[in-house]
């Protein structure tokens, strides 16, 4: 298209380019930009169009471009129809969403949470299976062969123990793990020849298996708590996303049945409440003076100190029981002390918060202040509690600060258990049985008959008391718990992520059930940002718990002399070391003696400490940048509203005389076309035409110059 070019006299502006102009600016922009058709803001007409222009009839792409092409629009539908498929045929999608629209993003996230803990589950399972089930049934592992000859000097003529007291109950065999003592469930079970006898070590795959699995879910759980980190931590304290933005844009128009839109109005009602509490406690944080500040200072001392006494007093009793019913296993008594370590877990964790809240209450807190300190003092009860059981077992088992003769010459309580392994397996799996049963049983047997002597009574006790409360962080307590158990036992039970994975699937249903027919929601809402982020952080924190002494364990701890993979070895490190010298040359023994060295480890520290600095600069850098940014984005806005004021200044009145109307030829020709409305928006490439210089008279700069109407679409949310 050719251009009329003028002759312009020296000294004189610019003309403004007319809207024919700015047309013609941006098709060519567009024709040279690289940018893809399918993400530019057009119609599918225009983009159409658009294609045609970068595509000239004369020029014809490569057979090579067009083969590239076809495959990457081939490969974008066949992931888009991947994700549709996904999201159709993902588990429990309907009952999330209807969970989601009734109680909100909140408690929908607790159920969310429990299918992830069932994909971690699964793909622990998945992992032992693949790397030690299947090569060890491939590869038939030798007999177990003759018992080993040694002698225990036990102390006063005290022999071994053979076993258990036997019943003849098989469902209480199945509940003390007795009837799978023989299967692939416990440690013991796991045998295998010498290593030079077989290409694959089965003994380095069993060993590598539950750090691995440790390893993953740490990733995973990372990733997920990034992506639920709460908005507020980036876009500061201050923010607060306008109401008006969810008033005017959350409905959804493509709804047509009665229970999607009554799904969707319960929907927008708890966003409403998520934002309105909020606002309440900023407010009310706000308006609180020194003095009251102190006040609640001391007064967080003085419940947080008793808090602590009651914490460690239920940390005994969890020691002592564990002791007890470790040290005293006569016939009489072996039905009681097979579950009392468990059952005291569980009588802790349930007095335990009610005395928590008790004691919140005796000082008037605000709800908010009381939930959020209760459930500190919970998820630091659940942990310790988990820490001082496994503790006491070590201390029982493994003679952790305690001395005997068996224990100095085999590294482990040899007297009372010859297959320590078995027996700290047989806990864990005790621990997670009766968590389930627990819960059950306190479903089935409170909660249930709560709600029918509420529904079926009336008076003032019964208005009073009402159906259970839904509490989110007690939900998510008892599974975190349940989890940080599994993964404590992948070393001693392999398969106990596949009962876990029963259990949760279980829960998934129970706990429906119970929240649609037995609870009420919390009448404190939560935002699944926060509640996700609070849910990852409890469960990496039961992570590293069980980490902890699986770490000890594998690299300190005599193996037991008579079952088990490593019978032969000193810890079930030195399987390391040993197929080191065995299956490599001797170059890359030095490599990894080298990798292992101080001579190696200073640098790479150093080298660390490095990147760490270059990566906390680069984030502080990134801040500044991002409030400028929120700083200039405000400016702008504030920018538009004081040319639309400027504008309906100058602009003449509709009844007016001197009126060009909005049909007129000069305000045809002034405004821009485009192909689409919303072009072109502030901020869009083309060149502006220099403002007047301010004079006294119009200090603006804004009087004879004609303002051209631009149409912008901002995105939902946006303010101006």
């Amino acid at each position: 298209m050719l251009r009329q070019w003028s002759v312009q006299a020296p000294g004189e502006p610019e003309p403004e380019p007319t809207g024919e102009e700015l047309w013609e600016q941006e098709m060519e922009r567009l024709c040279s930009s690289q940018e893809p058709v399918r993400v530019l803001p057009y119609a599918m007409v225009d983009k159409r169009f658009i294609r045609q222009l970068r595509e000239p009839e004369g020029v014809k792409t490569s057979c090579w471009q067009q083969w590239r092409h076809r495959q990457q629009t081939a490969r974008r539908r066949l992931g888009e129809a991947a994700r549709r498929l996904a999201r159709g045929c993902g588990l429990w999608e309907g009952a999330l969403y209807e969970i989601g629209g009734l109680f909100g993003t909140g408690i929908q996230s607790y159920f969310t949470f429990l299918r992830f803990l069932l994909l971690l589950n699964l793909l622990t399972l998945l992992l032992t299976t693949s790397f030690v089930l299947l090569p060890l049934t491939w590869l038939s592992p030798p007999d177990r062969g003759p018992a080993l000859n040694f002698t225990l000097q036990c102390p006063g003529g005290h022999q071994p123990q053979t076993g258990v007291p036997k019943f003849n109950n098989l469902l209480w065999n199945v509940f003390t793990s007795r009837a799978f003592n023989n299967t692939f469930l416990f440690y013991g079970t796991y045998r295998a020849g010498p290593e030079s006898s077989s290409v694959y070590s089965i003994r380095l795959a069993y060993f590598l298996s539950p750090l691995a699995c440790l390893l993953l879910c740490f990733c995973g759980i990372l990733q997920r708590m990034v992506k639920g980190l709460p908005q507020k931590m980036f876009l500061g304290q201050d923010y607060r996303s306008p109401l008006s933005a969810k008033v005017f844009s959350s409905w959804d128009f493509c709804i047509q049945g009665q229970e999607a839109a009554t799904i969707k109005k319960h929907e927008i009602s708890n966003e409403f409440k998520v934002e309105l509490e909020e606002g309440r406690h900023l407010l009310m944080v706000q308006h609180q003076t020194r003095a009251q500040r102190a006040c609640h200072l001391l007064t967080y001392l003085r419940v947080n100190i008793l808090i602590g006494l009651l914490v460690v007093g239920a940390i005994s009793a969890i020691f002592w029981a564990t002791k007890y019913s470790q040290d005293n296993k006569e016939e009489s008594l072996f039905l009681l002390l097979q579950y009392l370590p468990p059952g005291v877990i569980a009588l802790v964790n349930f007095l335990g918060p009610l005395l928590f809240v008790f004691l919140v209450q005796l000082e008037n807190y605000p709800p908010n202040t009381e939930v959020n300190l209760t459930l500190i003092w919970c998820v630091v009860l659940k942990l310790a509690s988990l820490g001082m059981f496994c503790f006491s077992l070590g201390q029982t088992v493994l003679c952790i600060g305690r001395n005997k003769t068996s224990c100095e010459s085999y590294g482990y309580n040899a007297c009372d258990y010859q297959c320590w392994e078995d027996s700290v397996g047989e806990e864990l799996y005790k621990l997670s049985i009766f968590n389930f049963l627990l819960m059950v049983a306190f479903t089935f047997l409170v909660s249930l008959p709560r709600r029918l002597l509420v529904e079926r009574f009336s008076g003032r006790f019964w208005a009073w008391l009402d159906r259970e409360e839904f509490l989110l962080p007690k939900n998510v307590l008892d599974i975190v718990e349940g989890q940080t158990v599994t993964w404590m036992g992948l070393f001693y039970c392999p398969l106990l992520p596949l009962l876990n994975s029963i259990f949760i699937f279980l829960t998934f249903y129970i706990k429906k059930y119970t929240l649609l027919r037995n609870c009420r929601a919390s009448p404190r809402p939560f935002r699944a940002s926060s509640s996700i982020f609070f849910f990852q952080l409890v469960l990496i924190l039961g992570l590293l718990l069980a980490a902890a002494p699986l770490g000890y364990v594998v690299s300190s701890i005599r193996s037991s002399w008579d079952c088990g993979l490593f019978t032969n070895y000193s810890a079930p490190w030195q399987v390391v070391p040993e197929l080191v010298a065995l299956r490599l040359p001797p170059p890359s023994q030095r490599i990894l003696h080298y990798l292992g060295s101080h001579a190696f480890r200073f640098p790479l520290l150093i080298l660390l400490s490095l990147v760490l600095t270059v990566c906390v600069s680069q984030s502080q850098a990134s801040a500044r940048a991002i409030r400028g940014l929120r700083k200039q984005l405000v400016w702008q806005v504030q920018e538009k509203w004081h040319l639309v004021d400027d504008l309906s200044r100058l602009l003449p009145e509709p009844g007016s005389g001197d009126s060009l109307g909005p049909e007129s030829s000069h305000s045809r020709g002034s405004r821009p076309r485009s192909l689409c409305p919303g072009f072109p928006c502030p901020g869009s490439p083309g060149p502006r035409p220099p403002r007047p210089e301010p004079s006294l008279e119009d200090p603006a700069g804004l009087r004879g110059a004609p303002v051209p109407i631009r149409r912008c679409r901002f995105p939902s949310g946006s303010e101006l």
